[in-house]
């Protein structure tokens, strides 16, 4: 059975297509076929405005007509589509909606900053790390951060705070929305065992990357630190050119790094794993969960 999920973040909108098949012992393995992303930007207009450009808007729906044909092409019987923090806050979002569905028969559900959380969540990634550690997830967006707590073999905590790449860009986060942060992770991870971060989003796949750690290394704090220094010392183009970055990526690589590095450093977690999760795979996790029943293998 073939799933697709569609991921339409502040920054970017990203498909991911996957296989979902059984092994020889009746285990169902998850298996990527396809992972395409566009930035669309959205934030950049809502952020401000408070509502989505026509120009993006046009974006926007030949972004999700390419989506559909190349759904088609790979055969999808099931297509699970969410939007989050842009498209929560555009005044417009019902309007484009509405206009996407008319012209690609794809059904756009915009989700709470909290069911963001769970749906990155949905990962497990925690569960096979060892047990004697408290976890915290952080999935970075360009127009919040969703954070996890995992300890004691529970999900004891999710919350959305809306403190994303593009918000710090343009300007407008609050003191009191950081100090907001600063306080809920400091009164959750207070207590005896070691707190791990795992992190989520392109800008932290794109530091792990940079690293050249292999996969299943943690990231130490002291190097994500490094390397906001190090970027912070040069400008938008010598990011691009020097460190082989997208325009996209190198404007906004700086305040998720500031945002990971707060988290970590207010939760004493002194490591990250970068599992290379995110929304689009809790998606699809979750949309097997609904249509499991209905699969044939």
């Amino acid at each position: 059975m073939r799933l697709a999920a569609i991921d339409i973040g502040s920054n970017a909108a990203r498909l991911l297509i996957t296989e979902v098949s059984k092994d020889s012992k009746g285990v169902v393995q998850f298996n990527k076929l396809n992972l395409l992303r566009v930035p669309l930007r959205l934030g950049f207009d809502v952020f401000e405005s408070g509502t989505i450009s026509k120009e993006r808007i046009g974006m926007f729906i030949q972004t999700m007509k390419a989506y559909k044909h190349l759904m088609n092409a790979y055969g999808v019987s099931h297509i699970k589509a969410c939007a989050t923090s842009a498209m929560r806050d555009a005044k417009n979002s019902a309007d484009i909606i509405r206009k996407i569905r008319l012209e690609t028969d794809i059904q756009i559900e915009v989700i709470s900053g909290d069911l963001e959380a769970s749906l990155v969540y949905e990962n497990h990634i925690a569960e096979a790390l060892d047990k004697n550690n408290s976890y915290l997830y952080i999935d970075v967006g360009g127009g919040s951060t969703e954070l996890s707590f995992f300890s004691n073999g529970i999900l004891s905590f999710k919350k959305s705070f809306n403190i994303g790449t593009i918000r710090l860009l343009k300007n407008l986060v609050q003191e009191k929305e950081w100090d907001e942060m600063k306080d809920t992770i400091r009164a959750l991870t207070k207590g005896p065992k070691k707190v791990v971060a795992i992190g989520s989003g392109g800008n932290i796949n794109k530091v792990f990357s940079l690293s050249k750690k292999k996969d299943g290394k943690p990231l130490p704090l002291e190097l994500l630190r490094d390397y906001y220094k190090e970027l912070s010392s040069v400008t938008l183009e010598q990011r691009i050119n020097s460190y082989n970055l997208r325009e996209d990526r190198a404007d906004v690589i700086l305040p998720a790094l500031q945002i990971y590095i707060n988290t970590m450093r207010w939760s004493n977690a002194d490591e990250i794993y970068v599992p290379k999760i995110g929304l689009a795979d809790g998606l699809i996790r979750h949309l097997w969960s609904e249509v499991k029943n209905t699969a044939k293998f």
